[in-house]
């Protein structure tokens, strides 16, 4: 259980980047009337964004 936590909790980043910043970019590109980029929906830009986003924070250990 403990080894199973310590997996979750390894890629943890790269989850919150796909559950929370994806849905809040397509939130936030749908409010203010824009779609994205390339003919990406704004769904689609929003799991490209938070899950890149995500993954780099998951890699360097830093959001920033």
């Amino acid at each position: 259980m403990e080894g199973a936590a310590k997996k979750l909790m390894a890629i943890m980043p790269f989850l919150f980047g796909i559950g929370f910043i994806a849905p809040l970019t397509a939130q936030l590109l749908e409010r203010f009337g824009h779609s994205g980029p390339f003919g990406l929906s704004a769904v689609a830009f929003g799991l490209l964004f938070g899950g890149t986003w995500g993954l780099v924070a998951n890699i360097r250990g830093r959001w920033l």
